[in-house]
């Protein structure tokens, strides 16, 4: 398996929480462009570029794109501190549309169980997501199976790219 940087791995973790429920919202994009900017890990990315590498990579591939990610994630050997930041902006770009799925939080889960940092330092840094750490997934089997009931179902539709051009307009109005 290829490995994947860190910068990468954090950009296509709050793509994957922005399409997760199919639907890719104005002020989701916002929020991870926002975040790149502001971000030392991410401020030289080319937002526009990688954004819609990964909208055709997931309109070729459609779910194994989501199993591909949730592969890397787990191969991926992080920093607890790495975690926490990957954790951080998966939750605002869950939470940016002020409209959160249960397909969101369940998609969350399957990222968090990936991860190695615990509960606790989590909730000591993110104490008000106590409700997307609650205990549905006990075992490797049951994380199989949860995954295998988040594919089932959502549809991830055929996204549009995005062209930063057209939404500079829309800040600026």
């Amino acid at each position: 398996m290829d490995t994947i940087s860190f910068d990468k791995l954090l950009f296509k973790t709050a793509f994957c929480c922005m399409a997760c429920d199919g639907n890719i919202a104005q002020q989701e994009i916002a929020v991870i462009k926002s975040v790149c900017e502001k971000s030392p890990v991410l401020k030289y990315l080319n937002f526009e570029e990688e954004i819609n590498s990964l909208i055709s990579e997931t309109n070729y591939k459609g779910k194994n794109f989501i199993n591909e990610f949730f592969n890397a994630l787990r191969s991926t050997d992080l920093s607890e501190e790495e975690e926490l930041t990957l954790i951080d902006f998966a939750i605002q770009v869950i939470k940016a549309d002020e409209h959160i799925e249960y397909s969101e939080i369940k998609f969350f889960k399957n990222i968090r169980h990936r991860l190695k940092v615990s509960d606790e330092k989590i909730l000591e840094r993110f104490p008000d997501i106590e409700q997307y750490l609650e205990q549905d997934i006990i075992t490797d089997g049951f994380l199989d199976k949860i995954t295998s009931q988040y594919f089932e179902a959502i549809e991830l539709p055929q996204f549009d790219l995005i062209s930063i051009a057209d939404n500079s307009q829309d800040d600026k109005n």
